[in-house]
């Protein structure tokens, strides 16, 4: 597998907020956020090819029992089941960090931590055209995210620019057809410095509020800043 980076932190979003993991990031995406936080893993993949039993291996070194499998997409790399089978075997509690994309089929996952992209993501012109419209026809696949929900533990994450965003994600929700709790819905702000996280969080922490839904915090920014390894 190509492996940008495998590091120990806190995780910083969502339900684990805090919980010390060991960070598996895939090189790759099938996706072109324009605000994407990881351009390394992909926009232009970086990284070192491992086998599974390396990233095993790195794993087992931190004293962590939580894995976190992200991206990029990590759903896209060729050995993930194999690498989350192997994982799970070792008595891990795994995440996966999806854009719910690609359906789970059956692979080893304790919580799904689904963040289907909003239009706000649609990438700006240093892209091609045809990117754009990649992206557009694929940042939503209402099937897939179902089978996710379906197959277990989840959360679903959004990404919220503008107040505006809220409309879209009632219709996604909506669209699901699921009976989806409230504080399973994660809306996270948009930003990748406290600065801009905190010139949102004022009114996305009221419409949270107001909605019923969950605020979704930014802790490694705030620790550690945007950066790698964090």
């Amino acid at each position: 597998m190509l492996i940008s980076e495998i590091f120990y932190s806190l995780q910083g979003e969502g339900v684990l907020t805090g919980v010390p993991s060991v960070f598996v990031r895939a090189a790759g995406c099938n996706l072109r956020c324009n605000w994407c936080d990881t351009p390394y893993a992909s926009w232009k993949p970086e990284g070192e090819t491992r086998s599974v039993a390396e990233i095993v291996t790195e794993i087992s070194r931190h004293p962590a029992k939580h894995v976190v499998l992200t991206g990029g997409e990590p759903m896209i790399a060729k050995e993930i089941r194999e690498l989350a089978g192997e994982v799970k075997k070792l008595g891990y509690h795994i995440t996966i960090e999806t854009a719910g994309t690609v359906a789970p089929e059956g692979i080893a996952c304790d919580l799904a931590s689904i963040s289907p992209k909003l239009k706000n993501s649609a990438p700006d012109e240093r892209l091609p055209d045809a990117w754009r419209e990649r992206h557009e026809a694929t940042r939503w696949q209402p099937e897939v995210v179902r089978a996710w929900i379906d197959a277990g533990d989840y959360q679903l994450k959004f990404v919220v620019s503008s107040a505006a965003d809220v409309q879209e994600i009632e219709e996604m929700l909506a669209e699901l057809g699921r009976d989806i709790p409230r504080a399973k819905v994660l809306l996270m702000p948009e930003g990748t410095s406290m600065e801009a996280l905190r010139a949102r969080a004022g009114w996305l922490g009221e419409l949270c509020k107001e909605r019923g839904y969950r605020y979704a915090h930014r802790l490694h920014v705030e620790l550690y800043g945007n950066k790698r390894g964090t």
